[in-house]
This record gives C-alpha cells, structure tokens and sequence, in this order.
C-alpha cells in the first residue's frame, strides 16, 4: 500500500531575466509512490530537484502543478487539523546537524519539544501528570527516546554545542521519533559527517526502520549509500525523474548513462556500511 503518491507534480520559481520575469521549473512531471515499510532512494545530484520534492511532500511548498497524497489526503488541499495530524506521521531529518537545533534549548526540551506542539502524550505520561510526577515523566520518556539513538540520559541536561556532529544528528533523529511517524524524509542526512561517522548514522537508521516499522524516503547524491539502504531507487535529473527500479537490479543493469555515471562515480560502499 502506498503511503506517500507523488502524481505528476511540478513546481515553478519566477526568476528575473534581463527586464522580464520568466518562470524556473525546478522539478518537472514527477511521478512515484513510496510503500508503506520500504525504503525508497532519491538520488541525483545538487540541483536535480530532490529537496525540493521532500518539501512538497512535507507540505512546506505547495506545487504548481499535479498532487501530494499522504496517508491518502492531498497535502496541498489539507485543512489546519489534517495538516497537523498528518505531520505528526511524517517528519524530516535535515542535512546540517548544526543548524536543525536550537543553540538555547537542551536536548531535553529539544526532543520532547514536539509533544508540547502537538499535544500528544504517552499513557504513562498522562498518568504521572495526573499524579504531579510531570517532570519525572517527561525525563523518563526523553530519556527513552535518547537509548533507541544510541545516547545516555546525561545528555539530557546539555546544549548541542556539546556534541559532535554524529551526537547531534542522533539527536535530530529521537526528535524526529518523538511523535511515533509513520515516515521519515532524510534529506542528505550524513553528508555533513566523517564518512566512519556517517556509515553510523546509516546503520542506526536501519535498525530503527525495523524496530519501529517505519518508511523511509532517503535523500542523497551517494549513489552507494542510497544502495545500501534503500529497497528501490528513483533517479532525479534537473528535476525530471529518469529512471525508478528495484535497487539491486538498478544499480546492476542501469537504463540510464546519467545514472551509470552517478554509479561510475562513486563505485564502492563506506567500509563501515558494509560491516
């Protein structure tokens, strides 16, 4: 069953040119789903139109052209209420560790910071705050939240400065699974890291999916890194989509020269990943 239904979407900047304006088409009749549980790869390279498409996805850019469906609701046509509930079940994990969280918070407002937005509480919350246990409550299920990443509970008293780049994406990750989604849009998450660090993160992200049955689009200009996560592959060219397919069977038998070149380029999977 599809989760996510991207029909024949297109998305259009105006863009000055000399004394007029002319539009900029930035992704281009784009079409494909993204099953409930599986992993779907979107690679290309920067400026192919990927972020873009997650965006739309998301619902932060409306698209020009063609429909969003998630869960089966137009993203584009959702009221207040729908859009909210549909973004508890879907959240991002951004590219830049650095810059998705806030300086001033610590981690512990930072990851139970959405449950505060969109008012959703565990049982076990309900009831300790019903019995004025709130704080011990909240602690406890951050604290949760911090074991499935990979961190103790001493980091829950901490600013972001104090982590290195692969801590603080493991932190962006427990936020992003604060809310239980049903799918998670990583956008170039483990770019911005060392490659021992990134294959990590990656590694993480495969044993979460299973844990908690999630969906994944993945984002990335790494052919192999989308490979190895990913069960099919979607290939995106200056915001048109070339090629979609099996991963194994893709990366092996490519249709396409442009995707035989992102695969020519960089050959080999991270040691790390394939430990």
């Amino acid at each position: 069953m599809a989760l996510v239904e991207v029909d024949s979407v297109s998305k259009s900047y105006p863009r000055r040119a000399g004394l007029r304006t002319e539009q900029h088409t930035v992704v281009e009749q784009v079409s494909l789903t993204v099953e409930a549980g599986e992993t779907l790869g979107l690679v290309g390279e920067s400026g192919s139109g990927k972020t873009t498409l997650a965006r739309m996805i998301l619902g932060l850019v409306r698209p020009t052209a063609g429909r969003v469906l998630v869960d089966g609701v137009d993203v584009a046509r959702a009221g207040a209420a729908e859009m909210k509930r549909l973004r508890r079940q879907m959240q991002p994990v951004f590219q830049d560790p650095y810059a998705a969280l806030n300086p001033r918070m610590t981690v512990l407002q930072i990851v139970t910071e959405p449950w505060f937005i969109h008012k959703t509480w565990s049982t076990e919350m309900q009831l300790k705050a019903a019995e004025g246990q709130s704080k011990t409550a909240l602690r406890s299920q951050a604290s949760k939240l911090l074991r499935q990443v990979g961190l103790d509970e001493s980091a829950l008293s901490r600013h972001p400065h104090e982590f290195s780049g692969g801590q603080r994406q493991r932190i962006n990750i427990a936020r992003a699974l604060a809310l239980r989604p049903k799918l998670l849009i990583l956008d170039e998450p483990v770019s911005a890291l060392d490659v021992s660090v990134g294959a990590q993160i990656i590694n993480l992200l495969r044993g979460l999916q299973w844990e908690h049955e999630l969906t994944y689009l993945f984002i990335s200009h790494s052919m192999p890194l989308v490979r190895y996560l990913s069960t099919r592959i979607a290939v995106m060219e200056r915001g048109r989509l070339v090629e979609m397919g099996e991963a194994v069977e893709l990366c092996e038998r490519p249709r396409e020269e442009y995707t035989r070149q992102l695969l020519a380029a960089t050959p080999e999977l991270p040691t790390a990943c394939e430990a």
